[in-house]
């Protein structure tokens, strides 16, 4: 083996070592599993759209926490692909505010270096941080409404960026329940309506924390007030319109919470308008009261109606019994409200149009006479509440009047009552509530032909199967007709044939249309109210099934 001189062992240690010939890498890719580290204060920086604008109201204990015990509850962390600095997952940037405190404060190590757990940023980030922020902080001090209100309204943001498309207010709470943050649809619309009108006129009142049942009286004041103000200005020439009449009252008030009341609000809403509109104050205030226990119906429980149907026979005038008047001025006196004349008088009488008479083109109440086959036991509550409720989903709800020259006018009364063939509510639009509906209308069918033992409401198909006639005597050809009929709608879905829809063949014709007879031995027809929900009862059916074939459809 040769020597190495000392001069070559030198030369070789203070040769130059080995050197890379691919990139060097900068920083560190991230892990791709969720994984403990820790990190500083230097790294960590809180979540841009944390949806808390204010203070937590549980600062103060939660900083003697952190300061006695340290932090028992790290914040998760992650950081956007490319980012410099990771940021609070999901909750916690009340707690990072602590610790930056508490280490000014004291320059305690245990306030700066942080044991976190790093989880890698999903695919739908943004949305899935926003709505953990928006759950966790519900967990740990209450947001504020406006603070929930933004947050919601930044979430359907990003929804629709996602998507490419605009949400419903249904849609979106759907999306929202499916990330980890379940809200009612009537909330999403109280939000919108709170970003939309009254944020800009009350920041201050709403970000002191405003909360959601004084929002929900001041939205429906306001919605009162548009009505009222729409009833009253129509062909007057005003200086301003609504929104700028609203904004510039309601700004007068953007006061301390405490100092913030609906009812000071009102009055001076209702003043100044009867000023603008040349109305007296008591006749405003009466409108807008009216209109706001309207929309307020839907917060307060059902109450048994005072009024009884009264069906009206064919040329005659349908009036209240005295008993059923009696009952109406007793419950207007027990209600505390003093009756009138002008406005608690009795329903129009219902009278079924005389065959071969004018149907009365020129003459709207008789026009829409004409289109009632049987009336509608609808109180005036009821109407409200459901109005109410549509309007709070962002539907339409069509009213039977306005309706009666469009599409399937009709009315036809029963237990669920019948004002459109066609229409279908969004609190209808269920597989479970549409063959309640369903198995109600078959039954109301087979009593006209005294058969309503047969007919049972059951869970599947179409929400009804029909059985055999337990009497030893056979029906009538009219009811072996009509419990054929309902049979065969049934059939398919409930797959237990029987021998006797042959009753059916031959016999629809006459069932619908008639036989054109008076004789014996013709087969009665189905009445019109019979027939109006039998056109409800297969519209419901084919909707029922349109739902099961596709669960994501939204609106009939």
């Amino acid at each position: 083996m040769a020597t190495v001189t000392p001069e070559e062992m030198a030369g070789q240690l203070l040769a130059e070592g080995f050197s890379r010939s691919g990139p060097a890498a900068q920083v560190l890719s991230d892990p791709l599993t969720d994984t403990p580290m820790v990190v500083t204060l230097d790294d960590l920086r809180p979540y841009e759209l944390d949806p808390r604008l204010t203070r937590n109201p549980l600062y103060d204990e939660i900083k003697t926490s952190i300061r006695e015990r340290g932090l028992d509850a790290p914040p998760p962390i992650t950081r956007r692909p490319g980012a410099e600095h990771f940021i609070i997952r999901n909750g916690g940037n009340t707690r990072l505010a602590i610790l930056r405190e508490l280490w000014s404060e004291t320059k305690d190590e245990r306030f700066y270096r942080i044991a976190c757990l790093f989880r890698p940023w999903p695919e739908r980030g943004e949305i899935v941080a926003l709505t953990g922020h928006l759950a966790e902080n519900e967990l740990h001090g209450s947001l504020t409404f406006i603070e929930r209100a933004l947050g919601v309204e930044k979430a359907r943001e990003l929804y629709e960026q996602e998507s490419g498309k605009s949400l419903s207010q249904s849609e979106l709470a759907r999306r929202l329940s499916a990330d980890g943050y379940p809200i009612q649809q009537s909330h999403i619309s109280r939000m919108q309506d709170t970003v939309r009108y009254l944020l800009p006129t009350i920041p201050n009142v709403l970000y002191n924390g405003l909360g959601r049942h004084q929002v929900e009286r001041l939205a429906v004041l306001r919605k009162a007030c548009e009505l009222t103000w729409e009833k009253y200005a129509s062909g007057k020439a005003l200086a301003v319109d609504f929104e700028t009449f609203f904004h510039d009252v309601l700004a007068l008030f953007d006061v301390q919470p405490d100092c913030f009341a609906v009812s000071r609000v009102q009055d001076e809403l209702i003043g100044q308008m009867s000023q603008l509109l040349d109305i007296d104050y008591n006749v405003l205030e009466l409108d807008v009261d009216s209109a706001e226990h309207r929309q307020r119906a839907v917060t307060s429980p059902p109450q048994l109606p005072v009024e009884t149907a009264t069906v009206a026979q064919p040329g005659r005038a349908a009036t209240p019994s005295p008993d059923v008047s009696q009952n109406r001025d007793a419950a207007a006196g027990i209600s505390g409200a003093a009756p009138n004349k002008d406005t608690d008088s009795p329903p129009p009488s219902v009278q079924k149009p005389v065959p071969g008479a004018s149907s009365g083109d020129h003459d709207p109440d008789a026009r829409l006479q004409g289109h009632i086959v049987s009336p509608a036991d609808h109180t005036e509550r009821l109407q409200g509440i459901q109005h109410m409720l549509a309007e709070h989903a962002g539907d339409a709800l069509p009213a039977f009047a306005d309706r009666v020259l469009q599409a399937i006018p009709v009315q036809a009364g029963g237990l669920f009552p019948i004002s459109d063939v066609w229409y279908i509510e969004p609190g209808l639009d269920t597989p479970d509530r549409l063959r309640i509906h369903i198995a109600q209308l078959a039954q109301e069918i087979a009593e006209q032909a005294e058969l309503i033992d047969c007919i049972e409401a059951i869970e599947t198909g179409i929400g009804f199967t029909c059985s055999a006639h337990q009497s030893d005597m056979l029906p009538a050809a009219f009811g072996q007709v009509v419990l054929a009929l309902l049979r065969t709608l049934s059939l398919p879905h409930t797959m237990v044939p029987d021998q006797d829809d042959r009753h059916l063949e031959g016999h629809l014709g006459a069932l619908l249309l008639g036989g054109g007879g008076s004789d014996a031995g013709t087969l009665p027809r189905l009445s019109d109210n019979g027939l109006v929900k039998l056109f409800r009862l297969i519209r419901l059916a084919r909707r029922l099934l349109d739902l099961e074939a596709n669960p994501d459809e939204a609106n009939p």
